[in-house]
């Protein structure tokens, strides 16, 4: 396992906030890099794109007077999320003030990062991409990619299938770089648990949805604690890509349970047309809500993270070992 020099002793718990479409911005990304773990956003979140500009800037500023308050304390880095699929115009705008910035590390979702690559280690930044194959793993590793995001089964939003135990474990066998889980952690002990299989960071979304600094509405927080596992629903009717989202949600937005299994390629249902607004109005989520009951500052999130993580460090063997 390798993690970068980035992310070495910046850290309270080995976690990274991940990039959530229209929920994190600049108070969830400086309130997690504060707490110790790693803040994330999409660049699309900042609209119009002239805004990505003042983000980038503020929350710059306010870390940098973090570190200075705090010397010694732990203070995470951050990344901005850009999505390369060529329906992207803004793609070359906002790489440009990813560099302008110096983002200390970057997560690419949709495409190839090659370009992206060049550009941020250019400056010295780092370059993460999400996949839920192997196979685009080792594209992406080929394009001299910093850490691979396994998105594996369980995951919120445009989550892959297979298990975190098996992708991870497969990834391994071929990549010894950094490596993020991504798929049904929300606590201190599913942290360790990702470490334990060989992941070097653990990626975690829907638990930070949940938090006070999100940009989620209220009545999305509300439900996501008012939610198990059985409320997510794996479907490509809101995008036409498969992702994770809260049947509450869907059942809001009119969609019929049994028509959502059906496969969007046969035309039985319909996407939502407008992106934004499918997942303004349908919520995501993955299988972590299980476990989420309530919504706290994200200060106070880690804090548990933090103890629940150092519990599951300390627990002995199994007493059903011999000797």
């Amino acid at each position: 396992m390798s993690v970068p020099d980035t992310f070495r002793g910046a850290l309270r718990v080995p976690v990274i906030a991940a990039p959530m479409f229209l929920v994190s911005g600049p108070e969830l990304v400086i309130a997690a890099c504060k707490a110790g773990v790693a803040g994330t956003f999409p660049s699309l979140n900042a609209r119009p794109a002239a805004q990505l500009d003042e983000w980038l800037g503020r929350i710059n500023a306010e870390l940098e007077a973090h570190r200075a308050a705090h010397p010694g304390a732990p203070v995470a880095p951050y990344g901005v999320n850009l999505i390369l699929h060529a329906s992207n115009p803004r793609l070359a705008e906002d790489l440009a003030l990813v560099v302008a910035h110096r983002v200390p590390f970057v997560i690419t979702s949709l495409g190839h990062p090659g370009e992206v690559v060049k550009a941020v280690h250019e400056y010295g930044g780092l370059v993460f991409s999400d996949i839920i194959h192997a196979y685009h793993a080792k594209k992406a590793a080929a394009a001299g990619v910093d850490g691979i995001i396994a998105v594996a089964g369980g995951a919120g939003g445009h989550a892959g299938t297979q298990s975190p135990f098996s992708l991870v474990r497969e990834i391994r066998e071929f990549w010894d770089g950094a490596l993020v889980l991504a798929g049904s952690i929300s606590d201190g002990a599913s942290v360790r648990a990702a470490e334990v299989m060989g992941a070097d960071f653990a990626y975690m979304g829907t638990r930070f949805i949940a938090t006070r600094e999100s940009m989620a509405q209220d009545a999305y927080k509300s439900m996501l604690v008012d939610s198990g596992a059985s409320d997510v629903v794996y479907t490509d009717a809101i995008s036409g890509t498969n992702a994770n989202f809260l049947w509450p949600s869907l059942q809001r937005a009119g969609f019929d349970r049994e028509q959502l299994s059906v496969n969007f390629g046969k035309g039985k249902i319909h996407a939502i047309a407008d992106e934004a607004r499918a997942w303004r109005d349908v919520w995501s989520a993955g299988h972590g809500v299980a476990t989420i009951h309530d919504v706290p500052p994200v200060a106070e999130l880690v804090d548990r993270l933090a103890a629940e993580y150092r519990a599951a460090c300390a627990l002995p063997a199994s007493p059903a070992l011999g000797g």
